[in-house]
């Protein structure tokens, strides 16, 4: 199966080029991405890769950036913090819709990540909330996908925290 999906990276400033950079990842497996390197001292790349499932399409999508610029430090992988629009745009229907739902469905919408003006969710978990509901039609690698960028993503988060801080913050949050 096909999963598309991004991999942003901070980049060091190691005198490299952006010719050598994607020679370097081209070489590495990264082929099947279009790299961006738009902004300094940042390297997005959007992958469609072919694996057996979205979590191996992603590790391995890891391990090639590692191999070809092993000093990047992995930002976020992509799809997964997500405002109402982007779900409303991945799902095929108007914010207006989404926001509709989200109202209406106050104690099971799914929770968000940061509430605001401008509110995030995990795309996963709204995902899973609209399949639930049976009335949309999501493909089955889009959830995939999203469930994987947000394990990663709260993994590498995790890493931040103190071990007795995370043991303290288990028994605080449930």
């Amino acid at each position: 199966m096909e999963y598309t999906f991004t991999l942003k990276y901070q980049l060091a400033d190691d005198g490299c080029t952006s010719d050598e950079l994607v020679e370097r990842l081209a070489e590495s497996g990264c082929d099947d991405a279009l790299v961006g390197i738009g902004q300094p001292g940042r390297l997005a790349l959007e992958f469609t890769r072919e694996a057996t499932d979205a979590e191996q399409a992603v590790l391995s999508a890891l391990s090639d950036v590692r191999r070809a610029v092993a000093s990047a430090k992995l930002i976020e992988v992509a799809p997964d913090l997500v405002g109402l629009t982007d779900v409303a745009e991945i799902v095929g229907v108007s914010r207006q819709n989404m926001r509709k739902l989200m109202l209406t469905h106050p104690s099971s919408f799914p929770t968000p990540v940061h509430e605001g003006s401008a509110s995030i969710w995990h795309l996963a978990d709204v995902l899973t909330w609209l399949q639930a509901r049976g009335s949309y039609s999501l493909t089955r690698s889009v959830l995939e996908v999203a469930r994987v960028a947000s394990q990663i993503n709260v993994a590498k988060e995790g890493r931040r925290l103190p071990a007795l801080a995370l043991k303290e913050l288990e028994t605080l949050v449930g």
